[in-house]
Order: structure tokens, then sequence, then C-alpha cells
């Protein structure tokens, strides 16, 4: 094959065959040397995937400062909740936001391949900031659940368009440390969501919850403002066959200004062989692409279980006795409670970067594999402490008998998020897109995201009640379910590191695409040639 090829280069439905793949996979371990971390092309792409990850703090944001400013005394007597009762008196306002999720994850694809991943950063901050204005002005629990609605359904672009932006532009050496970091960026917003509250909770009246509320549209209000100073993905220029510009892009943020360096070629020509001019993504309403093989089958499949793998490895369920632990702790004030929720935070951030920068050196497969294993283990200690050391109460709320033993359930939290964030939060983002083809990319991740809000849906509503019931002992179904977790993630999840997203195809090609990701290409290269023997 020649190094060389220009833009008049003609665009075909390719879809290569494994020997040809495998051979393109030879040439780049090669031929590829990773750029410099601090050169011109490296520093500029941070900016771009730097924007692009503000869409996770949004998400994060959210996610946190709700948590915390439903314990509020004067958000719940303003919208008239009991200030005794928990979750199923707000239930309505977090199933709003959950509503409008779902319903977008139907639009986020066809606004996320409309007029580009910039577009969907765009139109997603857009409703985001919308929704804001709409929950910090309300004089009513209508209002607000309207905005929370609006919210919801902005944040579903918002999570389909960020990493798929991230992933495509990356450069192939750094991609899994680049697209890991993506879903590590939600503890950028996760940690304010939570240290702000704590700061606004001492002040009187509505303002301790509208400010926390206001500084919601911060982080999308950043991405409206600086989206179109980021350029556009190559492969979205290369689907509409502006191969100028897919050029130009690759050479600028890949291969110092050189058009015709090694790197640049090799990925623009995979992007020609790989990416369709007539796939389902110039058709709003074609999902098809989704279901329509045995390859994307096996695709969507793994999409499918890391959305609900990811919210239900025990995120949702270890954290129920939170604060009842604090509680039993001798941690009776509600403010020293958001400091303490919020260090949590700050170790799961720390975790889940870790996690993003090693995924490249040690896989996919091992991160998720090795998580979850001690997952179970932390499980079984967390059970057998809540076994012997909580009992209900006189009101029927479970109470710590031990101070100490609660002390040390608080520790299996920290740990549990720790390793959980290791493993599991660079993955929950990265894993899905690498997973899917181009032209169902931006739809498969609306998929991702609707079994998200269903498995988040899940937690905040069932797992309660369930824990009602069955208290302590709930915690066997979870310890069985990321047992099956492990033998699905060992028999069907492949490995995606140090390959291009059109080197995956030919893995999902194959007849056992497991065995085919695990295996590692002898390659011998020479003057003359680069060929896999």
């Amino acid at each position: 094959m020649s190094d060389k090829i220009d833009a008049s280069v003609s665009h075909s439905d390719y879809s290569g065959d494994l020997q040809l793949q495998e051979a393109t996979h030879a040439e780049l371990a090669a031929m590829q040397q990773k750029p410099r971390l601090l050169s011109k092309s490296m520093l500029k792409l941070y900016w771009c995937i730097a924007v692009a990850m503000l869409n996770s703090c949004i998400n994060g944001y959210d996610g946190s400062v709700m948590g915390s400013i439903n314990s509020y005394e004067q958000y719940r007597s303003y919208f008239g909740f009991d200030p005794d009762e928990g979750t199923p008196s707000t239930g309505i306002v977090y199933a709003i936001y959950t509503i409008g999720n779902l319903a977008g994850s139907f639009t986020a694809g066809p606004f996320t391949d409309f007029k580009g991943r910039r577009v969907g950063m765009a139109i997603g901050a857009m409703f985001i900031i919308l929704g804001t204005v709409v929950q910090a002005t309300c004089h009513n629990i209508g209002g607000f659940m309207a905005g929370r609605f609006i919210l919801g359904f902005g944040v579903a672009t918002s999570a389909t368009a960020g990493p798929a932006y991230v992933s495509e532009m990356a450069h192939p050496a750094y991609r899994g440390a680049m697209t890991g970091l993506y879903n590590v960026l939600w503890f950028g917003g996760g940690v304010p969501g939570t240290f702000v509250p704590w700061r606004t909770s001492t002040i009187d009246g509505d303002m301790s919850w509208r400010i926390p509320i206001w500084l919601q549209m911060v982080f999308s209000g950043v991405v409206l403002l600086f989206c179109f100073t980021i350029p556009e993905s190559p492969r979205w220029l290369v689907s509409q066959d502006k191969h100028e510009a897919a050029l130009n892009v690759l050479a600028n943020y890949h291969g110092e200004g050189d058009r015709n360096s090694p790197i640049v070629q090799l990925e623009y020509r995979e992007m020609l062989e790989d990416i369709s001019k007539t796939g389902s993504d110039k058709r709003w309403w074609d999902y098809r692409e989704l279901f329509n093989s045995r390859e994307v089958r096996y695709r969507s499949m793994l999409v499918v279980f890391m959305a609900f793998f990811g919210q239900w490895s025990g995120n949702g369920p270890v954290s129920y006795y939170y604060p009842q632990m604090l509680r039993g702790a001798g941690i009776e004030n509600n403010n020293t409670r958001l400091l303490l929720q919020g260090l949590q935070n700050v170790v799961q951030f720390i975790g889940s970067a870790i996690g993003a920068l090693i995924t490249d050196r040690v896989g996919r497969r091992p991160q998720l594999l090795i998580s979850t294993s001690i997952i179970i283990a932390l499980f079984a200690i967390v059970l057998a402490l809540n076994a012997t050391n909580v009992v209900d109460g006189p009101n029927g709320d479970p109470i710590a008998k031990s101070p100490i033993t609660a002390r040390a359930q608080i520790a299996m939290i920290f740990l549990f998020g720790l390793v959980y964030s290791v493993g599991w939060t660079p993955n929950q983002a990265m894993y899905p897109v690498e997973c899917l083809r181009y032209e169902s990319r931006a739809k498969g991740m609306g998929m991702n995201n609707f079994f998200v809000n269903v498995a988040s849906f899940y937690n905040t509503f069932v797992t309660g009640i369930a824990f009602s019931a069955a208290g302590w002992k709930y915690y066997f179904l979870f310890i069985a379910w990321d047992a099956l977790e492990l033998l699905i993630i060992y028999f069907l999840f492949v490995e995606t590191r140090n390959r291009t997203l059109e080197e995956l195809s030919a893995i999902f090609q194959a007849r056992n695409p497991v065995q085919a990701s695990l295996k590692k290409p002898d390659v011998r290269a020479d003057d003359s040639t680069r060929r896999e023997v």
C-alpha cells in the first residue's frame, strides 16, 4: 500500500475483510510513534478535548447538586415536601428529569448527526440553559418540574455528542486516556455540585437552593460559547464527503501540520474504507444499523450490557445506608454529611483519573474484570457488617448498633467508590463509543443513554423499596449480579485497546470476536514492506 493518499481518492462503502484490516493494524503498530505530549498539535488537541469534556461536567454537577439540595429544609419547605420523609416525597422531581432524559435519547442521535458533533453539543447546551433558567426562576413545583424535564432532555444530547466527539478526535496513541478521561470529568461537575450546596446550605430562604441551580448553567454556557472554536470531527467530515477539511483536521491535530504524515494517511485511508456515505447517520429516522446484521447486533449487545452494568455494579445500593451509617457513627449534622459526600466525590475523581490513565496499558477487559472481582469481595464485607450491626430503630428505620462498625462501613463505601471509579468510570462512556460503527455511533450512544436512565430509574425508586423490605439481605442479589457480570465480561466483552476505531470492524466481523480481539499480531517490518506474518 502506498503511504501517500490525497483527498481525490473516491469514497466507497467498503467494509474490509479481516486480513486487510489486520494488516492495517500491523502497519499502524510498525509506523506509529507516540507524539510529544507538549507538541503544538497536541496542545491544540487538548483544547478540543477539554471543550467536549465539559459536557460530562454538566451531568456530574446536576447529579450531585440535586442529591444535596434535596436534604435542605429550605428547599423542602418552599415546595411543601415533608421535611422528615426521604426520596418518596420528592421522587417525582427525580422521575421527571429521568423522563426528560429518556425522551431526549431518541433525538440525541439525530441532533448529533444532523450538522456534526459540535452542533449536537450546542443544541444540548441550549436546552440545559433553558431548563436551568426555568428551574431557578420558578415559584411552584410545576415550574421546577418543567425545568427538570427540559434539563434532562438537553443532557441526553450532551451525553451523546460529547463522548462521540472526544473519541473521534482523540489521537490513536492516546484514545483510551483521552476518551476515558471524558467520564472522569463527571466529577469535575460532581465535586462542585456537592461543595457548593455544602456552603449555601447555611443561607436562609430560597436562595440557598437557587444559587446552586443557577450555577448549573456555567458548564453548558462555556460549551455553547466555545464549541465552534474547535474543528468538526474528521470522521463526520469524511461521511459528508468533505475530504479536504478532514485531511486538514487530521494534519493539524495528529500530524503536526503534515498531511503526508504516516499516521494522518493511515487514519484517512481507514476512514475512507470503513465509513459509508449512505449510512443511517444520513437518515434521522433510521435505527436499523444498530440491529440489521450479526456484527452490529453484537456491538449493540455490548452497549446495552455496558449501560446496565455501569449502573448496577453496586454504585446505587452501596450508598443506600449511607445516611444511617453516618448517624450511627455519631455524625448528626447535615452540613458535615454534605462535606463527607463531597470528599467521597474527590476520592472517586482521583480513582477514575487513575483508571483513565492506565486503560491503554492494562486494557479494557482486565480493568473491568479486576475491579468487578474486588467489588464482589467488598460487597461481601458490607453485607457482613450490615448483618451484624444494622438493626431496626424505634420508627422502623435501620440504625447502626456500633459506631466503630459504622465507621468501618463508611470506610468500605469510600474504598468501593475508589475501586469502582478506577475500573468502571472511564469505561462507561469510552467502551460504548468504541464498540459502535461510525454510522450508528450517535444513535447508539443515544440508545446507551436510554438504558442508562432505565437502570438509574431502578436504582432511584426500586432499590429503596427493596431495601426497606429485605434489608441487608438484598446485598445477596448484588453479589450474585456482579458475579454474573464477571462471567459476561469474560466471555463476551472484546478488547478494544491498541486499535483505531475503524480497525475494530475486523474484530466484530470475526467468528469469535473475543478471541480475535485478544490476538496479538506478529509484525515483521523492513524498509520496503510491512506485513503480518
